[in-house]
Parts: C-alpha cells; structure tokens; sequence
C-alpha cells in the first residue's frame, strides 16, 4: 500500500512504460552550452533518475543556430553533437531512468542579431529586433526541429520534447500577438497553428512510432493578443493527430506581467486548465507549475485532472523526490520554496542554476558529501541557514554533531520569512532541517546561549559560529521613541504596526515588510482569490487569459523610503523583483527616493530631507519600521578568537549583507564537505 497509488502507477504509452506519473520538467542549468560540461550535466541527471524521476526533460537545445537563445549556447544541429551527448544519456539509462531532449527555438526571444520570428515584433526581453521568416525559412526551420529529433534518437534519448509554450518561437506562430503574417503560415487561426502542427508531424516523421515525442502546449499565454481557448483545443486536436505522444502544459509568456512560478503563486494553480485540457484530447496530459508536494500531486492525479504531473526544481531541491515518496518517506523532502534565488535567476545571468536550498543542485561531482575518514565532535553555534546547513551536513558525512542555539525554536531568519505573506513555504526548509536532524542524530539544545568557555572546555574538535544577524539601528534622533521598532519585532509579532507605517530601508526586506503591512490574507491559501488580484481570467471569454486585476486594498497607508535616488526594488532578484514591484503598486505603497537625512523621530513622526535640495517632509506615521541593514553577531567568534580557539565562521555572522540565505546555506554546506 502506498499514499500515492495514482502517483506512482505506472503509465503504458504503447512502445515504452513510464515507471510513474512524475515528469522532471525542463530547466536550463548552464551545463547544456558546452560539451565539456556534459559530464557533469550526467552526474545532475543520473542522480535524479536514482531518484525515482519516470521521465526527465533537458534544458532546451536549439535546432539551429538561428535559434538559440545567445551566441554559442546550447544547439542540436550535426552527428559529432549527438555523440558528445552519449556521456548524459548512458548514465541516466545505466541508473535506470528515461530522458527526452526538448527542442527549444527561442525565436524573438533569442539574444542575438540573427533571431527569427513569425513577424518581426521585436520582443521585450531581447535588445534585438527579429527577421520574419520567410516562407522558405518557416519549411527549413521545420526540418531543422525534425533533424534535431532524429539526432536525439541518435544520442540515446528516449524522446524529445517540442517547446511549443512560453512565448518562443512556435508560440510566436500561434498567437496574433506576434502573427502578424497573411500567407498560408498566418491570418486565421488554422494558419497560425500550421507551424506547430507541421513540426510534430515532421518530427514523428522523422524518429518513427518508437519514440515519445512530447508537445509543450500553451493553455494560458496570459499576454494581451494571446490564443483563446478554442484555439487551444483546436491546437491540442490536431497535434495529437499530428502524432505527438503527451501533452505537457505551459502556463504564460516570458514577458508576462502576471507570476507563474514565484513562491507567492498558490500550489497547483493552475492544475484546473490541465483537466480542462483532457476533454478535448485523448492524450496523457501533464498539470505544470507550482506542484511541490506528494500530496498536491496526488490530488491532482486522483480527481482525473491530469495524467501525468511535471515538477521542475523540486528536483533541484531533492534529487530523490520520488523515491522518498515511493518508501513513505515524504516528510523528508527538502521541498522546493520557489524562491528563484539560485536557479531562474542564475540561468537569466548565464551562471550555473543551483538551488538555494540545495546548494549541490548542478554540483554533483564537485560538492560532495561522502562519509568522513576521521569522526570528529563538532559544535555548530546558531540554527538559522546556514548553521543548519552545516550541521546536517556534518552529520551526513559521520560527524557527531551538536547544535546550540539561543531562541527557542530553530530557523532564524527563515523562521521571520516565512511570516511574510506569499512566503509560507520557507517554513517547509524549516521542517526538512528539522528532519534532518532527528534523522541524523544530531543533539540539538534549544533556548541555551553557549558561552565560550563551554566551548573551549566541551572536548569539540571543531567550533562553527553561525550566530547570524540582527537588525541594525540607524543613529536617528528619536530612535528610542515608541513608534519606532525594527523588521525583526515587527515580523514575529512582538509590535504591532499602527494604521499609517514609514518603513526606512528599501531592500529585501523593507519590500518584505510593505508585503507584511499591506496584506490583509494569505494570497497562497486561495487560489481564485490570487487570480483575481493578478486579473487571470478564462481564455474561453478572455484572449490570453487576462482580465482587469482587483487587487484587495491594503489596510494601512505606507510610505517606503530608500536614501538612493534610482527606483525602488532594482536589486531584487532578476525573476521575482518585477512581481514585488507591482505589488508595491497594487497596494498603494507610497515609494521616496532620495532620502538624503533622516532628522528626527517624535511625537510629529518622522521628520526627512529629500533630494539635492534639501527638502523637508514630515510623515505623520503612528509606526516607523527600520530595515536599514543588518549587522553580524560575532561576540561568541570575538570571544573564542581571544582565547585562541579558531572557529569557522559562516552565514551572516561572517558577513551582514542583505539577508542571503542561498550563501549561507552554500557556505554551511561546503564547510561540512572540507571538514
């Protein structure tokens, strides 16, 4: 008996047996652009196919150069290219797992002088305006997707996946947004589809019947001229006679102003659109985005929704997925938050994707955590990430590990985090390290502040500080008044913020804060009730999928003040900053720049100069919140340098930035691998 039976059956696609009904989704890791980076990309791939995963999906690989999303990234186009492929599709059937190649044409969205589309529209995300293809060009194009499949059978892989969403080029041809063509590839809407329906039929053509060929179709392009959702169906008829195999969804357009994968979109929300999708097709079809959990799957699977589920960086954050669920072990996933931080943020800065809570994500032959030769007595100081981190890992490796920290609870500032709204999934690290610490046997005293000699006279071979931050107090006349308190007090309740907020500091987490103050609910807990605040509507009566947003107001006026005169939010991470942005926005936050000096703080509120000039403001606030940075607690690392004890430091106490849990996780996780 299992709690997953729909999850885990098996899935009979005629020529082959998918093991279960979970899709590891494609994600571009940086390891596609070169060859010599294959054998790691066989390492990343071989462990999740351990892992349990039925079917793995790559990262995109252009079928022709035109086609690639910047000069010499990743492409599919001769012999020689199929052969250095050998190295990931080997180690992955050797681990006994699937794999298909996805065929990617970034079309407008390509970084480069020589990028194509159905019309030059030039794109938002791209520098570069595109050429419309040629009629000649759209049939060369075709067969360059066919020769790419026909490649990929010729490297090992079990299939291949047609990227037919997210706005890249078949996506292009589908929508009137980008179409704007009046020959036989544009015009009316059979037209439009012509493209996508021809490049499955040449691809199932080109590999023959033995081979699964999945078309990522787009039910919700959530971009104003999008498809609608006739168009949709219409689509979906014809692919499958076209011969596709499966039906993997795509959820919006790269240029999308409406959030599809940040952690503030609900789980599963938009799993109705896969259901929608099955009436109309006798396809398998795979519900998409923000499916984290065996639970969520599950029910998505057991109400007939769908038949297969795609997860993405839930296999970045745990490889073993699967198989932790298969041996009712579930509640020892280290569970995807949909932070962005160390995956889509990276690809989008061509870094290599990792994964902030799993920093060995795309790492897998280099950081490794393989049992210690020599046992040692290790004391990890602090509980929040990167203290964690480290004394998990520690104790992966055989260490015997004990763990100390001065509040009552573990966490630290991942434990203030997750009381943002929108950001309720940190508390899922939160129970994992938990986990991992029954598990691994790691002694753990709570509410204790260790004090050095402790330390130095508890026999530990090794000392880790990990104590973190607190928040740093400005030195602002009036500081000491009652409406004053910092981020930290706020959060955890502690204060309690009065109807008109200033909030001083207007990085993470004084956006964080304006989040906290200006939302009345849990936008994650209701689904319908996100939609409605993003303006996602039916495609069946809107185009695209988009509606006027109705965003709840927010209980309180808030002003957000920064002392740089550029706009507010700028440093944010590339893929989720837009999305606090708007929200700013929708939520009436009053944004000043150029904060030069704050005065004072009293009975008035509070007092600012602004811009060159000098100008003088009072905001008549009832609460000032401080968010002006942080600095390191290094009295215990202070003390023990003194008695000439040297510990490692990590995490925050070594460095008081921006609160940044993707480093402090890395760095506890990294120190266990040395020690």
């Amino acid at each position: 008996m299992t709690a997953y039976p729909h999850l885990l059956a098996p899935l009979d696609l005629g020529h082959t047996t998918l093991p279960n009904r979970v899709v590891m989704g494609s994600m571009h890791t940086g390891l596609e652009d070169h060859a010599r980076d294959f054998g790691k990309l066989a390492a990343y791939f071989a462990e999740r196919a351990r892992g349990g995963a039925g079917l793995m999906i790559t990262g995109g690989f252009s079928p022709s150069i035109e086609g690639s999303f910047y000069p010499l990234a990743s492409k599919l186009t001769t012999r020689r290219e199929a052969r250095e492929h050998r190295v990931i599709t080997e180690a992955v059937h050797a681990a006994g797992g699937r794999i298909a190649l996805q065929i990617l044409h970034a079309g407008r969205y390509g970084y480069t002088p020589w990028c194509v589309s159905a019309s030059a529209v030039k794109s938002p995300i791209s520098r570069f305006s595109p050429r419309a293809l040629s009629e000649r060009g759209v049939r060369r194009t075709i067969n360059n997707f066919a020769r790419a499949a026909q490649l990929a059978r010729i490297a090992g892989y079990d299939g291949v996946e047609i990227m037919g969403s997210e706005g890249y080029l078949i996506n292009q041809f589908l929508a009137p947004r980008t179409n704007k063509r009046t020959d036989a590839w544009g015009g009316s809407p059979e037209n439009r589809r012509r493209f996508a329906v021809e490049t499955v039929r040449a691809v199932r053509e080109a590999v023959g019947p033995d081979f699964i060929v999945v078309y990522r179709i787009s039910v919700l392009d959530l971009v104003e001229d999008g498809q609608t959702w006739e168009e949709v169906a219409a689509l979906a008829g014809e692919v499958e006679r076209a011969g596709a195999s499966i039906l993997n969804l795509g959820i919006g357009w790269h240029e999308a102003r409406v959030p599809t994968i940040v952690t503030s979109v609900p789980r599963a929300a938009f799993a109705e659109y896969a259901a929608r999708l099955k009436t109309v097709t006798s396809l398998p079809v795979v519900a998409t985005n923000r499916i984290n959990t065996p639970e969520v799957a599950e029910g998505i699977l057991a109400s007939g929704g769908a038949d297969l589920v795609s997860l993405a960086r839930p296999f970045l954050a745990d490889p073993a997925w699967v198989r932790k669920a298969q041996e009712d072990r579930a509640d020892e996933i280290n569970t995807c938050i949909a932070c962005n931080q160390a995956c889509l943020d990276h690809t989008f800065v061509k870094e290599r994707a990792t994964c902030l809570v799993n920093p060995r994500a795309g790492y897998e032959t280099e950081l490794v955590l393989g049992p210690t030769q020599r046992v040692k007595h290790v004391a990890v100081v602090g509980a929040g990430p990167a203290g964690l981190a480290a004394a998990t890992s520690l104790a992966e490796r055989g260490h015997r590990v004990e763990l100390f920290e001065a509040g009552d609870d573990i966490g630290g500032q991942f434990a203030l985090a997750m009381r943002i709204p929108g950001k309720e999934e940190f508390a899922e690290t939160i129970r994992y390290f938990r986990r991992q610490l029954d598990i691994k046997d790691v002694k753990v005293h709570l509410g204790h502040r260790v004090e050095p000699d402790e330390l130095v006279d508890g026999g530990f071979d090794e000392v880790v500080v990990a104590t973190g931050v607190e928040p740093r107090v400005p030195a602002i006349e009036g500081a000491d008044h009652p409406s004053v308190m910092t981020y930290a007090q706020l959060i955890s309740g502690e204060r309690v913020a009065g109807g008109r907020v200033a909030v001083i500091g207007a990085g993470g987490i004084g956006v964080d804060v304006c989040e906290f103050l200006t939302t009345t609910h849990s936008p994650t807990l209701d689904v319908q009730e996100w939609k409605a605040e993003w303006g996602v509507g039916d495609p069946a009566q809107d185009r695209g999928g988009l509606t006027r947003p109705a965003p709840s107001p927010s209980p309180r006026q808030v002003f957000l003040l920064q002392r740089k005169p550029t706009s507010i939010g700028k440093g944010l991470g590339k893929t989720t900053g837009w999305v606090h942005r708007a929200n700013l926005k929708m939520k009436g936050v009053e944004q000043i720049t150029g904060v030069t000096a704050y005065e004072k703080v009293d009975d008035d509120g509070l007092h600012l100069r602004i811009g060159e000039s000098g100008e003088r403001r009072v905001l008549a606030v009832d609460s000032i919140i401080l968010c002006a940075g942080q600095e390191s607690v290094r009295t215990l690392s202070d003390a023990l340098s003194a008695r000439g004890v040297s510990a490692h430091v990590i995490g925050g106490a070594e460095v008081a930035a921006e609160l940044d849990a993707k480093r402090a996780i890395r760095q506890g996780t990294e120190l266990a691998a040395r020690l």
